[in-house]
């Protein structure tokens, strides 16, 4: 539920920012691919790495909110909602709980929340133990709180 994350999963197609979660400024939009729309695509401002100075676009050359289809989303989720979210492939973009892990564990775009550039916050645990996290979680029959 940390900013870093659900602002890439927001409960609309208007992507959040900052640590307080507000809408993106400049208007702009998911887009069909999760890329953006018309002139206003991600890759516009995020470049491929982060660029200097506080509060500027962090970067990864592959920056995108999840498609429109499967949006997978955080914000205003309960932690139930959240876990039952997650473990379902018709919800998760199609993925098994060891393919959910993979993706946490090394997809570029999740690692950029751990380096979310000058001037914004990390998650309250680091990388390595939100994986130990999660593996436990999937070891353990990936368990949905009430």
């Amino acid at each position: 539920m940390h900013p870093r994350c659900m602002n890439c999963h927001p409960a609309g197609d208007i992507p959040l920012q900052g640590d307080d979660s507000h809408l993106h400024a400049q208007n702009v939009k998911r887009g069909p691919d999760g890329k953006g729309l018309y002139a206003l695509k991600c890759a516009n401002c995020h470049q491929e790495r982060n660029l200097a100075g506080d509060n500027m676009p962090p970067g990864n050359p592959n920056w995108h909110l999840p498609s429109p289809e499967m949006p997978l989303v955080f914000q205003g989720k309960t932690p139930g909602e959240l876990a039952r979210q997650l473990k379902d492939p018709k919800t998760n973009g199609n993925k098994t709980l060891e393919q959910l892990l993979h993706h946490v564990t090394e997809d570029k775009l999740v690692l950029g929340g751990w380096d979310p550039g000058d001037g914004r916050t990390r998650p309250p645990l680091s990388h390595a133990e939100f994986v130990k996290k999660m593996r436990e979680w999937v070891e353990k029959g990936a368990v949905v709180p009430d």
